[in-house]
């Protein structure tokens, strides 16, 4: 959207939701902001973060391999005697999403029974898609399955090389981006949308908390609540573009040298810092055209290109293996998801698994929740609880299992029939390089690296250009109408915090910042399952109330609208004209 047609979400709440809904409050979102310079920025969120992410990126810088030790300490400390505190918290996250969908609450509308959807569901979806996953199935697809093919978790029991090492590689990549990460960013998601259109507050955490706190959002335990998910935020994203930047620089490398032969791209931190400015600055671009101009655009523009990407993989490659490979792995995650989601290895030797790789994925879901779940949230508004939660749990989750399946799939076929060549060249030069290494072993390798080089950085573009709107929302006290000025300062900021954190402390710094600010966020979004529990009770129990029945009463008898029930004869929306249906 462009500037002059941003609106803030408390604003566009109206009639029925406002009068019966909304709580009694004189407060609107960014109402002591200060407006200076070009920017509308809360007075205490804004100042302090940046002071914080300041002070963290110069001990970084300044104390070097110091602080190199120090993050990997403290990844491994955390790994150690907070994984099952994560384990735990994502699967009661699971659980209390399916309880909201699954029952009464389900057919809550988000925004009100007058609400109407922004935007199509394709445009919905490939918003989702784009959020959610991009970098990181990229960078792991073929990398992860390689790594459980050679070095299986302890759960599965099989041996390494072998038909059931590879089956087990493919259910426990399928667990990890499963489920689990789509029902954090769909409970997040959930409660920021439903307090910020259905009871009109700022669209910020500290909202969701409306329901213990009150008018204290307002005060420093709101406050504090918003600084949290700030660095959660800003250093989720960061490890997803250290890890996007970290790909395409290997990529250009490869495919410009080791397929085409005609340029060797340098690798290593300083090429990919000047990547990261060079895509920084397409992202800022992207950001300063708004919502729909830049986010929306670009994500479907990411949605073809992945689903081209794809198509290609399965056409070329072995097509019926990727396929089995599939549905094979998928009757191995669903057959053991309940075993897995509390799988800590503290009474099975080999561990290792769960630290190096599950902790690090919830902790890093966790720290990129308040990003994809805000973003959700600002794009869902006029769709049911349930039409919300089976969308974000579901599909993104199945694309994301087909696509580790193709790609993967390919990957572990090139290992246990072909030459090895995919795997040879994962152990010699790393993860990064993985993905173009397996495509290398098919038909039109040079293109298909180059297709997936260019995803890449699209994806890059669209986290970064996302991330910057939510973050503004954060440290603008929730406003929706904030200057273009300050959401490009954002977009940059984000690059320069990745690039500097590279520079001090590498892949280990970003996944360090990451695993540690989801830890409080953690226990943030437990207290959020019950808040989020409190506010849609009350909407349902007004829904039923007689007040609300006579209103509905009083605008039937207009003529003026059309009533659309569900279950129980309860209102789920309400439509202007008289050719509207009139029942489910």
């Amino acid at each position: 959207m462009a500037d002059g047609e941003e609106e803030a979400v408390g604003e566009m709440s109206e009639g029925l939701q406002v009068e019966l809904f909304h709580p009694e409050s004189d407060r609107e979102p960014g109402d002591t902001n200060i407006e200076k310079w070009g920017f509308d920025v809360h007075p205490v969120v804004f100042p302090v973060a940046l002071a914080i992410i300041a002070l963290f990126i110069a001990v970084t810088i300044l104390l070097g391999e110091q602080a190199s030790s120090a993050y990997s300490f403290l990844f491994n400390f955390i790994g150690e005697n907070f994984g099952w505190f994560y384990l735990l918290a994502v699967n009661v996250f699971i659980i209390t999403l399916l309880y909201f969908a699954l029952g009464k609450y389900g057919q809550i509308r988000i925004g009100g029974v007058e609400a109407e959807k922004e935007f199509s569901d394709f445009a919905w979806m490939a918003m989702l898609f784009s959020a959610g996953m991009g970098i990181g199935l990229m960078f792991f697809s073929v990398s992860e399955p390689l790594y459980y093919f050679q070095n299986v978790p302890a759960f599965w029991g099989a041996e390494a090389g072998t038909g059931a090492a590879a089956s087990a590689a493919m259910a426990q990549t399928f667990f990890h981006w499963g489920f689990h990460p789509w029902a954090t960013y769909g409970l997040v998601g959930l409660g920021l949308a439903f307090f910020s259109f259905n009871r009109g507050l700022p669209l910020t955490f500290r909202s969701i908390f409306w329901p213990l706190l009150g008018e204290r959002i307002y005060g420093w335990p709101g406050h504090i609540i918003d600084l949290v998910t700030v660095f959660a935020t800003l250093f989720g994203l960061a490890t997803s573009l250290g890890l996007g930047v970290a790909q395409v620089n290997t990529g250009l490398s490869y495919v410009g040298g080791d397929i085409l032969g005609l340029i060797s791209v340098p690798t290593g931190t300083v090429p990919q810092v000047l990547l990261i400015a060079g895509i920084t600055a397409i992202a800022t671009l992207s950001v300063a055209a708004g919502l729909d101009g830049g986010v929306k655009r670009l994500s479907t523009i990411n949605l073809y290109l992945m689903f081209a990407l794809l198509t290609f993989l399965i056409l070329v490659g072995p097509t019926v293996y990727v396929l089995g490979a599939w549905v094979e792995g998928l009757g191995a995650y669903f057959g053991n998801i309940l075993s897995l989601g509390f799988f800590r290895g503290t009474l099975a030797p080999g561990g290792g698994t769960v630290t190096a790789w599950t902790v690090f994925y919830w902790g890093w879901w966790i720290a990129w929740s308040p990003f994809v779940g805000m973003f959700i949230a600002r794009i869902s508004k006029g769709r049911t609880v349930r039409e919300f939660v089976l969308g974000v749990l579901f599909l993104p989750s199945l694309f994301s299992t087909l696509w580790l399946s193709v790609f993967g799939g390919s990957a572990l076929h090139n290992s246990i029939v072909g030459n090895g060549a995919a795997l040879a060249t994962y152990n010699e030069v790393g993860q990064t390089v993985a993905m173009f290494a397996m495509l290398e072993q098919f038909p039109l390798g040079a293109i298909s690296g180059i297709l997936a080089t260019l995803l890449v950085i699209t994806f890059f573009v669209t986290s970064s250009d996302s991330g910057s709107l939510v973050i503004d929302h954060l440290t603008s006290g929730g406003k929706h109408d904030v200057p273009k000025a300050q959401r490009i300062f954002w977009a940059i900021t984000e690059g320069a915090v990745a690039a500097l954190l590279l520079i001090g402390g590498g892949l280990g710094a970003l996944q360090t910042a990451a695993i540690t600010t989801g830890l409080p966020f953690a226990v943030i979004l437990c207290l959020m399952c019950y808040t989020v529990y409190l506010g849609l009770d009350n909407e349902y129990e007004i829904l039923e109330s007689e007040a609300f029945a006579e209103r509905i009463e009083d605008l039937t008898a207009e003529g003026d609208v059309d009533v659309v029930t569900s279950g129980r004869e309860t209102v789920t929306s309400i439509r202007e004209g008289e050719d509207s249906p009139s029942g489910d």
